[in-house]
């Protein structure tokens, strides 16, 4: 294999956006935030269940954290269980204009 089989694409820095998802930047956000809360149950060696005795949420919830199925997670609830597990958290939100493709009217005539 040479060098010339492969294309070097930069990514933006969301892999959902990158692969045309409409809701990136909160798909984005989930799993930032899921990251975050799977470190966390890491770093403190708790299992689903351990969490569910320490917060009084389900293990099940935790089990799809941990297997990245975060569409029934609003971005608060990420949040709140966070902050049940003893984590200060600090959101910070940027707002960008989107790039619009030119959709003008064609002139006519």
């Amino acid at each position: 294999m040479s060098d010339d089989d492969f294309e070097l694409v930069r990514g933006t820095g969301n892999v959902y956006r990158d692969f045309g998802h409409p809701n990136a930047g909160l798909e984005q956000a989930r799993a930032i935030i899921a990251a975050k809360i799977i470190r966390t149950l890491d770093a403190r060696h708790l299992s689903t269940r351990d969490a569910e005795k320490l917060t009084g949420i389900a293990h099940s919830e935790f089990s799809r954290i941990r297997n990245a199925q975060l569409r029934r997670f609003t971005l608060d609830r990420m949040i709140a269980i966070l902050g049940k597990l003893d984590e200060d958290v600090e959101v910070s939100v940027t707002f960008k204009a989107r790039r619009v493709a030119d959709h003008s009217t064609p002139r006519l005539g």
